[in-house]
């Protein structure tokens, strides 16, 4: 059940949305085992080799009408269905088809002022319900998996940890290739990159006040660029910036479109992603598989992510974070070439070869716990 599908070049394109893609992508190809079919509610998605598609009648389903087809369609037709997985928290409430459901993050638990209190508690309703309902939960992380026992009342042994995948563009270009593309798009020679929709959660404001003393303490500073479209509250980072009389060294870069990622990394001298909480952090694997040098928290799944291949720092302390900056870009650049190389070896890990493997390795316990 794959209804948050979305190949639209925004924000509905990334996350969850790239998840559920990548996996209908790679399943079939993984686990050639099983037959496949997929709901979703994407006219333009075009479904792989060995899947099968169903859509609705409607051609632009609002929020209420995909939950309402979830609930009756999707819910209908699984009966006739071994095993149903819902890709992205909800199940429909109705039958007893043997199913597993994704939980990619508690969100809207852990930081319920960023979402609007309807939305709020139906995604708490509907993730809790799914997940005493699905015979197996699968989350991103570890983190996200003890979320899930700890706030959900999930049993441990019914939660199965498997990484997201990353997608096979982001990897190091050649240097010639990306400063064409980096003097075509007019960003700086060198530069401090963030990458994450502009919201609390995120922590621009503690990147701005650690940059605010790394530019008074560096002999050469470099410029920050801040990508990532608009949240909640994302006034206050703007406001931040303008307090600090940083409008010359901070450049605010607005929704950065999937194909500009990958040069976008590789062009960055440093990866900056201080945020307080993710599910997976899939932005600092992006970037250490592109070969950029990653600072990032040591909270959350992010530890989980970034391995020994990246500097963690408390998301609490901007003095921190300054000092990781000017460790790695003045006093000891060497580091960067080094972490370069780990950061490789750590982004491999997660491969969408892997995503897809042990989720089918899922699928075939509960088949064999349902059917014998």
């Amino acid at each position: 059940m794959a209804t948050l599908l979305s190949s639209a070049s925004n924000y509905r394109g990334a996350g969850i949305h790239q998840y559920s893609a990548n996996l209908l992508q790679y399943l079939p190809r993984q686990a050639p085992q099983f037959q496949y079919h997929a709901f979703v509610m994407d006219r333009a998605y075009n479904a792989p080799a060995g899947m099968q598609l169903t859509r609705p009648r409607w051609l632009s389903p609002s929020p209420g009408q995909r939950i309402l087809w979830e609930q009756t369609q999707v819910g209908k037709s699984a009966r006739q269905l071994d095993l149903l997985h819902g890709l992205a928290y909800a199940l429909p409430i109705w039958g007893n088809t043997p199913s597993i459901v994704t939980v990619h993050d508690l969100t809207f638990m852990l930081f319920p002022q960023a979402f609007p209190s309807y939305r709020r508690r139906y995604l708490t309703w509907m993730t809790r319900n799914s997940c005493q309902r699905a015979r197996a939960v699968i989350t991103d992380s570890a983190a996200t998996a003890q979320d899930v026992q700890r706030l959900l009342a999930v049993p441990e042994e019914k939660i199965h940890v498997v990484y997201t995948g990353i997608d096979e563009r982001f990897r190091p270009l050649p240097r010639e290739e990306v400063e064409a593309y980096r003097r075509q798009r007019g960003w700086p020679q060198q530069f401090i990159l963030m990458l994450g929709t502009l919201e609390p959660r995120k922590n621009h404001i503690l990147l701005i006040q650690a940059y605010q003393r790394y530019l008074h303490q560096a002999r050469t500073p470099l410029p920050l660029l801040i990508g990532g479209g608009e949240g909640w509250q994302f006034q206050q980072i703007f406001q931040s910036v303008d307090a600090a009389g940083l409008e010359k060294d901070v450049k605010f870069l607005g929704f950065v479109p999937w194909e500009d990622m990958p040069w976008l990394y590789n062009a960055a001298t440093l990866f900056i992603y201080p945020s307080r909480y993710e599910g997976f952090g899939l932005p600092v694997a992006e970037a250490m598989r592109c070969g950029t040098p990653v600072i990032t928290s040591n909270v959350s799944s992010l530890p989980e992510v970034a391995g020994n291949a990246a500097l963690t720092i408390d998301p609490n302390d901007p003095e921190t974070l300054a000092a990781a900056m000017l460790l790695l870009l003045e006093k000891e650049p060497e580091r960067q070439q080094i972490m370069r190389e780990a950061g490789l070896i750590q982004a491999a890990k997660f491969s969408w070869q892997n995503t897809a493997s042990q989720t089918a390795q899922v699928y075939a316990r509960v088949l064999q716990e349902a059917y014998g």
